[in-house]
């Protein structure tokens, strides 16, 4: 298993990247959460059981809904590994 953190930069607060985010999550079977940070990025903590996994993840989010505007997404490999649902963080 494999576990990274992302922010995610642009226009992605207001736009349903959050609930997207989740959706793509369940629909590959992904484990973590997101959530909006108050400069206006999103941050999204997330684990993968294989590598077609997090390409497929990481792809959309790049992608973001139709409203978003993603200018950046950096993300950083971490130990924390999680497990059960795709929850969206207050």
């Amino acid at each position: 298993m494999k576990s990274c953190r992302c922010r995610v930069r642009g226009r992605v607060q207001g736009v349903w990247f959050r609930k997207f985010t989740q959706k793509v999550a369940e629909k590959l079977g992904v484990y973590g959460w997101v959530r909006n940070l108050p400069d206006g990025s999103v941050e999204i903590e997330a684990t993968f059981q294989t590598g077609e996994q997090e390409r497929a993840f990481l792809e959309a989010i790049r992608q973001g809904p139709p409203l978003a505007r993603v200018d950046g997404l950096e993300i950083q490999e971490i130990e924390n590994h999680h497990s059960g649902d795709f929850r969206i963080l207050p």
